[in-house]
């Protein structure tokens, strides 16, 4: 089993930053093996997929509405992959969760594991 634990949320007003974290663990992690991505939900709305990293970090993958503001990052040493969040805005309220899986993919179903989620919330 894999457990993946978020933290990082917050409130913050627009135009500022915040950097979130998702730390991997259990017997069967392999960070080079596996890709971590990040989706978010929004009150009312379906899980979007927001950015994605393959276990070698060589391959970063945006959504078009985040690209040029966020930037997704790993540390295999620590089992850890972040996103930067720069530039937030309004529209980026919602509740952020972490997924694992193989192979990197945009589409929630293909994760077998998820994060509790961390809120974050950018007021006007």
């Amino acid at each position: 089993q894999v457990q993946l634990a978020e933290s990082g949320g917050g409130l913050v007003q627009a135009g500022g930053s915040l950097r979130l974290s998702c730390a991997a663990s259990g017997r069967t992690f392999n960070s080079y093996a596996m890709a971590m991505s990040w989706f978010r939900q929004a009150p009312g709305k379906e899980r979007e997929f927001v950015s994605s990293i393959r276990g070698s970090g060589g391959s970063t993958y945006y959504a078009d509405s985040v690209k040029g503001r966020f930037t997704i990052s790993r540390d295999n040493a620590k089992n850890t992959v972040y996103l930067q969040m720069n530039s937030l805005k309004p529209e980026d309220t919602a509740v952020y969760y972490c997924a694992a899986g193989v192979p990197v993919s945009a589409a929630p179903w293909d994760y077998n594991y998820w994060g509790q989620g961390t809120q974050v919330t950018v007021s006007s």
